[in-house]
């Protein structure tokens, strides 16, 4: 548009006649003769408005978020935090909890046994396809450990130690295919030899082809000059299964070894052998005798009900009719409901009887 007199003209008569109608609307207050046009204008640009804002808002909440990003992420990393503080804590509870209960079983076995061990802690192990079975422990020379001793936890033989280093040892583990170690059945005393088949099984050769063994019966190792590399009693395993007898100077049985070897974490090494063989005190008991155990509480009860009858008969007794009472009451110091002392009514026939 250009600028000429009559534009100007226009313009100053456009704003002459808005500031009028802005004075009468301020002035008429509720009552204001330009609510009607108001009402048009907003039936025909609310839809206008309404689109543009909808088109405007993604904007506008992405800028919020962007300024909120920063406290928000901020929150987030607090609360993930907090959640791995509090797990770490429970792990570290239920951690401790169970190598107590580690360490306690591991005393409970040595002192059975009457072994002076070196606790260690399992600090790596060695692979299980291709190579030996071994487990490394954060204890060595300096802790008195030697090669050859053995190596055993709550449960029973871990296997023995191999090499030894200033502050940690190799142990080769019975399970190892290597691994042989000479055994003593429980009860029948049959002697036999231990070897590790890279599994959770051992493999036992009883040196008598007829010895009578079944599943469920125990062994425990027979022992080495000086307790090297084992020392007697220490718990094996169970027996599984039983080969049928053959013509061979063996009998092959597969045991269950006590320990589970994937799931080692406190051990004890055995620096010191016991001054008596222990035999078969170190192996837990069986379920048999502690079912042994409970019939004594069911005696006990059993006598304290035959003292409640007696008690019961007694009362009863002493309820009972007078002539009843007297008729059990048969000795010489008996005395008759009428006063008189039946049996009695002679004394000197008495006297003349002794």
């Amino acid at each position: 548009m250009r600028d000429t007199k009559e534009s100007r003209l226009l313009l100053v008569l456009l704003v002459v006649i808005a500031f009028a109608l802005i004075t009468m609307d301020v002035r008429s207050g509720d009552q204001s003769p330009l609510d009607g046009p108001r009402e048009v204008a907003a039936s025909v640009f609310g839809p206008v408005e309404a689109g543009v804002a909808r088109a405007v808002d993604p904007v506008g909440n992405a800028i919020g978020a962007v300024r909120d990003s920063g406290r928000r992420h901020d929150r987030i990393s607090e609360l993930e935090r907090e959640n791995a503080e509090l797990r770490q804590e429970l792990g570290s509870s239920e951690h401790r909890d169970s190598r107590i209960r580690q360490l306690d079983e591991m005393l409970g076995t040595a002192g059975a046994g009457q072994y002076r061990v070196v606790g260690a802690q399992v600090i790596a192990i060695g692979p299980a396809q291709g190579f030996s079975w071994t487990i490394t422990i954060d204890a060595g020379r300096d802790d008195g450990l030697e090669r050859d001793m053995t190596v055993l936890n709550g449960d029973g033989l871990v296997g023995r130690v191999t090499t030894v280093g200033p502050g940690t040892a190799t142990v080769l583990l019975a399970s190892d295919p290597n691994f042989t170690v000479g055994t003593r059945m429980e009860g029948t005393d049959e002697l036999g030899f231990a070897n590790g088949r890279g599994d959770d099984s051992l493999d036992v050769q009883l040196l008598n082809h007829r010895a009578k063994v079944k599943a469920g019966d125990r062994l425990v190792t027979f022992g080495s000059a000086d307790g090297k590399p084992f020392v007697p009693g220490v718990p094996v395993g169970e027996v599984t299964s039983v080969e049928a007898a053959s013509g061979d100077l063996t009998r092959t049985v597969r045991i269950r070894p006590y320990v589970a070897f994937t799931q080692l974490d406190l051990v004890g090494v055995v620096v010191e052998p016991p001054r008596d063989n222990p035999r078969d005190s170190v192996l837990p008991p069986l379920p048999d005798e502690a079912k042994k155990e409970e019939p004594a509480e069911e005696d006990e009860e059993a006598d304290e009900a035959g003292d409640s009858e007696e008690q019961d008969a007694d009362a009863a007794g002493q309820d009972g009719e007078p002539g009843q009472n007297a008729g059990a009451e048969t000795g010489p110091g008996a005395v008759a409901p009428d006063g008189s002392t039946p049996g009695n009514e002679d004394p000197d026939a008495i006297v003349g009887a002794d």
